[in-house]
């Protein structure tokens, strides 16, 4: 491992059993990311210029585990939702960890990888490689699943490049679940929001996927045009493309009269969340981050494809690598 300074990394807090967590700094150019050991976290975001943080982070560990659960985390092994906590893979029915409302599964489990404690296996002065290893049988999913998260930021850009192998065949879907605020007030309803997808997943009133995959024509999930998040309450899934692609600009969310954010991704869906369950969570700088306080964008695997088989595959089979990228590129 190569340090970047003898301050990095540096202890944060520790995890409930007393595992240390450490931070570390990244920074080039204008941009300056600050990323937590545990879950591999973007605890802090900041850009020269601008007085506040562009992520919603929170100031201990405990806060992260509690009403700040996946603020800024990689989440996984299989983020989203999968109905049930069910699903069949070569023959053989699998029952999963159901943390969501106690039927389904959620971001992987009570215990998924946001609550988890990586290891460092490089660090430069301008990115970080944090590895995991799930075990087979983790939170009932079959498979050990080797993880590792490449965090950078270059100029304006953070980039993530995430990468799986497993020894058995096992749903992957990770993504990063920053919540994003421009313009560092209390709602993000007035942040305008374009995303490059013509379909989205209609789902019931547990959020799962109902199979359909519906035009965003005439529906509040059409942001083919920027315009106006608003306070709709968003926790749907849009279809960028029916399979991963090469990188490639896939929405844009700018703050009013401020900061623009280009994201760019591999991925084939991107979840968008308004953050209306978030409810009197501690955050930077000793805010407080209510409903709406910040825009989850979350690149990804569209939810509970393992149930669905007209969605695009989310199944990682041993000899296969999994590999996705997600940036965020900033101006203003």
């Amino acid at each position: 491992m190569t340090q970047s300074s003898p301050q990095n990394p540096r202890p944060f807090d520790r995890m409930p059993d007393g595992r240390q967590v450490d931070r570390v700094t990244l920074q080039d150019g204008p941009l300056t990311a600050t990323v937590l050991t545990m879950g591999a976290i973007i605890h802090d975001l900041r850009l020269e210029g601008v007085d506040h943080p562009l992520v919603l982070g929170c100031p201990d560990i405990a806060t992260y585990l509690g009403a700040g659960r996946y603020l800024g985390a990689i989440v996984g092994r299989c983020a989203n939702r999968i109905g049930n906590g069910a699903f069949r893979l070569e023959g053989q029915d699998h029952q999963v960890d159901r943390n969501f409302r106690g039927r389904h599964c959620l971001h992987g489990g009570s215990v998924g990888t946001d609550a988890q404690l990586w290891q460092i296996t490089d660090l430069t002065a301008a990115s970080v490689t944090l590895g995991l290893t799930l075990p087979d049988g983790d939170m009932g999913f079959p498979g050990t699943m080797q993880i590792t998260a490449r965090i950078m930021v270059d100029n304006s850009t953070l980039s993530i490049v995430l990468s799986a192998t497993t020894d058995r065949a096992t749903p992957c879907n990770l993504t990063h679940h920053g919540y994003f605020n421009l313009k560092g007030s209390d709602s993000i309803a007035a942040h305008v929001l374009q995303v490059a997808a013509d379909h989205y997943l209609p789902v019931d009133d547990d959020l799962i996927p109902t199979g359909e995959v519906a035009s965003v024509a005439g529906t509040p999930f059409d942001f083919r045009r920027p315009r106006p998040v608003g306070m709709s309450g968003y926790d749907h899934n849009l279809c960028l493309s029916p399979e991963p692609q090469a990188l490639r600009p896939v929405a844009l969310l700018a703050a009013p009269e401020g900061l623009s954010m280009e994201i760019l991704t591999t991925a084939c869906g991107l979840q968008v969340y308004d953050g209306a369950q978030l409810d009197r969570v501690p955050g930077l700088e000793g805010r407080i981050y209510d409903a709406h306080a910040g825009m989850a964008l979350e690149a990804q695997g569209w939810p509970d494809a393992v149930n669905h088989p007209g969605f695009p595959d989310t199944i990682l089979y041993p000899g296969q690598r999994y590999s996705q990228t997600i940036c965020y590129r900033f101006s203003r």
